[in-house]
């Protein structure tokens, strides 16, 4: 953002939020869909495999659970950027390397 204020060359004092600045210079931000990518392409590589980092993912792991909010699963979160389906519809995709590649280039086009 600071590198883009200075190329537009938008004061430090102007009350512009950073919004406004990504519109001006036509860009959007992307460290989030980054992320998402990269979580969903380690994701394949865990569940392909079979091994302890695939039951503690999907959750078969036995064991107490601590008080207060749980916290949010790398499953459910991939299954809201992925779109509309069920968990088990992508533990199903995972298996086919292709269809998964194809899942995840096109939810990083949408930009969701």
């Amino acid at each position: 953002m600071w590198f883009l204020r200075r190329m537009l060359r938008i004061p430090w004092t102007a009350k512009k939020t950073n919004d406004r600045v990504l519109n001006e210079a036509n860009k959007r931000r992307s460290l989030i869909r980054t992320i998402r990518k990269r979580q969903a392409t380690f994701l394949g590589t865990v569940m392909r495999r079979g091994k302890l980092e695939h039951l503690v993912t999907t959750g078969k792991f036995e064991g107490k659970r601590s008080r207060g909010r749980q916290r949010e699963k790398i499953m459910d979160g991939l299954a809201t950027w992925l779109g509309p389906g069920k968990v088990s519809d992508i533990l199903a995709a995972v298996k086919d390397r292709d269809l998964w590649r194809d899942m995840i280039a096109n939810a990083y086009k949408q930009g969701t």
